[in-house]
């Protein structure tokens, strides 16, 4: 017998245990049962979605209709053409080595093919496949055959022999099963592999003491684990299926938010500095100094934090807000809270473009108030220091002494203020600018820099409005604000998509709107996805490699300088600049001295450039649509209104294009964030996209299952505040393992 703990190289033995180590990291029984089947088949119908992608290793049920042993056409010999019957569709298959097999896979023939997916003239089709000869599904149940009559080659005769009995009967009745599971595979490890592992394993499974409090199952109808696990993989209905996949699915969201919820427990054990707010201080001071009214949205978020401050645990909160929301003032007044408490405050920037650009920014607001020590400094000014890791280094050293020092009292920086060689005074309140761009490590690594064994308080910022089901998942452990209302006086953007293959002529006039808004005092971006400075483009060209086809920067800069744009003031700004030559360039641009900034993304966040008003995107298909809201933002941030142009080779009517459509058709960044969500799917939100590796979710979807995610925090809250090292339930602590892979919980350390 066996249970979930047990090693599988004892079960099936050391060559296929160590196959499925390498392919999908599993180890143990669970690790193998919680890899579920992916899609059923019903008998005689496909195994595979109707239009599988290019490339992909699919596997399906049909019956041979038509084939024909046919001559070539480009070289000697001939082939198999073989047309299949796959429920609603037929797919054509094609064998080489047709007198080895037209005499199985033969007209009126019931098979089971995989192989890999190829497209030519829009209809896919499979070559060379493994197959497998099905008998009928009224010869029997419980069909016994001999090794010697199964017909069929490569894997999938593999597969059917693997299920052989004691002495030489194969076992056949899983191709006649109404439900036929399909697992996630390689080429290495197949789904029958899969399979047959499965139902060795599971002849051989304990009874398993469920994880999870009968009380909960019965408040939400689950199954046992048990059971679920035995119908997930050998269903006998649908309802089957539905059943276990309602169990599994609240398991791995009680995983993550079990993860989460103790990561929260152990912020809140912590001890923090408490910074009431001080009513003569500093931020009052500000405050009476505005020379604008706070919006609502911006009062209420400042109420919340404000009161996080005063408390004795460390604040932990998110603050979303759209592009151009005021969430850098609502930051400024907290940390100027902080500051008449006593305390330093560090602000982290994603880029030494956008850190000089919030220290500039915040002087500026700050006034009299963010010069102490220099002539007509105001008596409770503080001062406000920049660290950059490019810095020269009398500037240098001359920042770090005020930081050991605590003369600053609001540090700006990248990275350069986590190097161990920076000591605060006294750091109380950390900001994180862009929280997308950092994890949690970069978070606690500032943490640790608080005194006398305190923890500054955190709040993380960013313009990418993000989901209510991904801010309960990656970002769990977050309380969240949101800023969704405006300032008054912020003017609205039109954005339009220009098809440039199609209508070269609005490219033009695109570059004339630019002129226009030049001509009435205004400024201009024209971004690109590529810098295209030392790209090589000649060394691929001579390794026989084809050159992005995606205009660069550099290129761009050069054509508009010497042609549409010569009578302009043009600049030029990308990653691979100097520090120094970036901030000239930024600084000559906000003075008015340049009329138009061909960048990349280097201007996605923070830089602010009210005169700003047009933005054309170039090549629009290649951002995401987060990064496509975040760059808009950027325009239309003074009195007059702003215009994006969205210039893409894509095809009307293609996805990319119906996806700039939808960015164009509403400003709301929050209904955007559901798009990209949709667009992206969780997988690569919460996986590769965002953690580097392939790991995605395996039943739980961020977009229908917010129901579940709720519910599972809610438990996840009780159960931790009882126990919260679940040395009570060993069983929930287990399930953390096992519901979630390994690189998983890396990556929600990470986050």
């Amino acid at each position: 017998m066996a249970t979930l703990t047990d090693r599988l190289d004892h079960l099936l033995g050391a060559k296929t245990a160590d196959a499925l180590v390498d392919a999908f990291d599993i180890h143990t029984v669970e690790d193998l049962l919680r890899h579920y089947p992916h899609r059923y088949a019903a008998q005689g119908r496909e195994l595979t979605e109707k239009d599988p992608e290019e490339g992909s290793h699919i596997t399906i049920i049909a019956r041979v209709v038509k084939a024909d042993v046919v001559n070539m056409k480009s070289r000697r010999g001939q082939m198999l053409k073989v047309v299949l019957a796959a429920e609603s569709q037929s797919v054509d298959a094609t064998f080489f080595n047709p007198h080895k097999v037209k005499h199985a896979v033969r007209k009126g023939a019931r098979a089971m093919f995989s192989g890999t997916v190829k497209y030519f003239r829009g209809k896919w089709s499979l070559t060379h496949p493994s197959y497998l000869i099905l008998p009928e599904p009224a010869e029997g149940e419980d069909q016994v055959v001999s090794l010697a009559h199964v017909r069929g080659a490569g894997e999938l005769a593999g597969m059917a022999r693997a299920t052989q009995q004691s002495g030489s009967g194969v076992d056949m009745s899983i191709f006649n099963r109404e439900l036929i599971p399909l697992y996630p595979a390689t080429r290495e490890i197949e789904s029958w592999t899969l399979l047959r592992c499965v139902r060795q394993v599971l002849d051989q499974l304990d009874e398993i003491e469920d994880p999870l409090p009968c009380t909960v199952r019965d408040e939400h109808g689950f199954v046992g684990l048990y059971e679920a696990l035995r119908m997930v993989h050998l269903p006998d209905t649908r309802d089957d299926v539905a059943r276990a996949h309602e169990r599994l699915r609240f398991d791995e969201a009680a995983a993550l938010q079990l993860v989460l919820a103790r990561r929260r427990r152990d912020v809140a054990a912590r001890t923090a500095p408490q910074c009431p707010p001080k009513p003569d201080g500093l931020a009052a001071e500000f405050d009476r100094r505005l020379p604008f009214e706070l919006t609502e949205g911006q009062k209420q978020v400042a109420r919340e934090i404000s009161s996080d401050l005063a408390e004795a645990h460390p604040m932990n909160r998110l603050l979303q807000g759209e592009v151009g929301s005021g969430k850098t003032v609502v930051a400024l007044r907290a940390m100027l809270q902080a500051v008449d408490a006593g305390y330093q405050c560090a602000m982290l920037a994603p880029t030494e473009v956008l850190a000089a650009q919030h220290a500039h920014s915040l002087r500026e607001m700050l006034g009299p108030l963010g010069i102490a020590g220099e002539l007509g400094a105001h008596e409770v000014a503080t001062k406000v220091t920049l660290l950059t890791g490019s810095m020269p280094a009398a500037a240098r050293k001359a920042a770090m002494l005020d930081i050991v020092s605590g003369d600053a009292g609001i540090v700006i920086g990248t990275h350069a203020l986590i190097q161990d060689e920076v000591a605060f005074f006294n750091l109380g309140f950390v900001v994180v600018d862009e929280q997308h761009r950092f994890g949690v490590e970069q978070r606690d690594e500032l943490r640790s820099r608080g005194r006398d064994g305190l923890s500054p308080h955190v709040l993380v910022m960013t313009a990418t409005p993000i989901p209510r089901t991904i801010a309960m998942t990656v970002l769990g452990d977050l309380e969240t604000s949101a800023l969704r209302q405006l300032p008054q006086g912020r003017a609205p953007i039109v954005s339009n998509v220009v098809a440039a293959r199609q209508r070269p002529q609005w490219v033009e006039r695109a570059w004339e709107r630019i002129r226009e808004e030049v001509a009435d005092g205004r400024q201009a971006y024209v971004v690109c996805s590529r810098i295209g400075d030392g790209e090589n483009e000649a060394d691929l060209r001579g390794a026989g490699k084809e050159p992005p086809e995606t205009t660069s920067a550099v290129d761009l800069f050069d054509q508009l300088r010497s042609g549409p744009m010569r009578d302009l003031r043009l600049g030029l700004l990308h990653g691979r600049l100097p520090a120094d030559e970036k901030d000239a360039v930024m600084r000559d641009f906000k003075a008015g001295t340049i009329d138009v900034l061909v960048c990349t993304t280097v201007v996605e966040v923070g830089v602010d450039v009210p005169n700003a008003t047009v933005m054309v995107l170039v090549d629009a298909d290649r951002f995401g649509v987060s990064q496509l809201h975040q760059l808009r933002g950027r325009v239309g941030r003074g009195s007059h209104h702003g215009l994006c142009i969205l210039i893409t080779d894509m095809n009307p009517g293609s996805p990319a294009f119906e996806r700039l459509t939808a960015v164009a058709g509403t400003n709301d960044g929050f209904e955007l964030a559901q798009l990209d969500l949709r667009q992206r799917r969780e997988g690569d939100v919460l996986g590769s996209a965002q953690s580097g590796t392939a790991t995605t979710l395996r039943l739980l979807s961020l977009l229908e299952h917010e129901d579940v995610i709720e519910a599972a925090r809610e438990f996840a809250r009780d159960v931790t505040e009882a126990d919260p090292d679940l040395t009570e339930h060993p069983g929930l602590a287990a399930l953390v393992a096992s519901a979630l892979d390994a690189e998983r919980i890396k990556f929600l350390g990470r986050s």
